[in-house]
């Protein structure tokens, strides 16, 4: 029997190939990648393009105690990040491999969906292979190696996480074949990017999104706009999200272990046979379900957002 986000017997070593029904994003492979999507090899960067990084890492490392969560922390430290300059992706492979099993392969952009879910599934995070420019340090539309890498990669170091991440990329094959990718897509945003988990200090971030951005790190935790809500896989699924702003709604989770439990031990095909093909929620919205850990004010958004200039408060 199918459960969960798993499906029995699927052969996750192929790539699996969405039929023309599915609603995925319109992207161009570059002509010098194959249908993996992957680069011949990590590029050489720069000293501008490592000094990038030097500085992406130590800003972020002002911002993040106190507020990151200890996997997060902990991972930093077993992959030894801050030793100087983009990773190296083999050196980090193995060290990562050593402890989940995971690699680390370079991708020249964004990637398609049923690719994406293709490496998570046989435990590969695909990460950019460029940096950004200093003109563009404080906000990319497009995730680099320093948000792909020192957003993503430390939590990929704690085993339960590990997991969470390869149960993920098998779902996209049955969203493929319910075609509820963004359905799924509203589950990873507010997990793997955006999500809190409650520690014994207070609430801490583990989403990529919030700890590889400094603004986004103190106004997750502590500006009084967003709402903060514990997570509900079903209702998650149902909410829409912005992507070029801070977040109205962030979603809290109780452990590592809540977050796998509650999606992996999910039945996905009854959900998926309920849900329409748009989104039924909007980001800024707390409903009777809910189990709520603090009521946003939503100041930040309702004066108008990053747009306007508004204070994020």
């Amino acid at each position: 029997m199918e459960t969960g986000l798993d499906l029995t017997g699927q052969a996750f070593e192929r790539l699996p190939d969405p039929s023309s029904e599915v609603f995925t994003a319109p992207l161009k492979r570059p002509p010098h990648v194959g249908e993996d999507w992957l680069e011949p090899a990590q590029r050489v960067y720069g000293a501008d393009e490592h000094a990038v990084w030097d500085d992406l890492f130590a800003r972020q490392m002002e911002v993040l105690p106190g507020r990151a969560a200890s996997a997060f922390l902990a991972g930093l430290d077993k992959l030894d990040l801050g030793r100087g300059g983009v990773p190296e992706f083999a050196r980090l492979s193995r060290d990562l491999g050593r402890l989940t099993g995971w690699s680390v392969v370079p991708v020249p952009m964004l990637i398609p969906d049923h690719v994406f879910f293709w490496h998570l599934a046989n435990r590969r995070f695909p990460a950019g292979n460029f940096i950004r420019t200093r003109a563009a340090f404080d906000y990319i539309e497009e995730p680099d190696v320093f948000h792909d890498v020192f957003g993503h990669v430390p939590m990929l170091a704690d085993p339960t996480y590990a997991d969470y991440m390869q149960a993920y990329g098998r779902a996209g094959w049955k969203a493929m074949r319910y075609n509820r990718l963004k359905a799924l897509g509203a589950l990873y945003w507010y997990t793997v990017e955006f999500g809190l988990i409650e520690e014994a200090g207070g609430l801490r971030a583990y989403g990529a999104g919030i700890l590889s951005g400094p603004s986004e790190a103190v106004f997750a935790l502590e500006a009084r706009s967003p709402n903060r809500i514990y997570l509900n896989v079903d209702r998650v699924m149902r909410t829409d999200y912005v992507i070029d702003d801070l977040q109205p709604t962030y979603f809290v989770i109780e452990s590592l272990a809540d977050l796998y439990h509650q999606t992996v031990e999910r039945d996905f095909d009854r959900l998926y046979r309920g849900l329409g093909p748009g989104f039924t929620y909007a980001n800024t919205a707390v409903i009777d379900i809910d189990n709520v850990h603090s009521r946003g004010t939503l100041e930040y958004h309702l004066r108008g957002g990053r747009k306007s200039g508004a204070r994020p408060v």
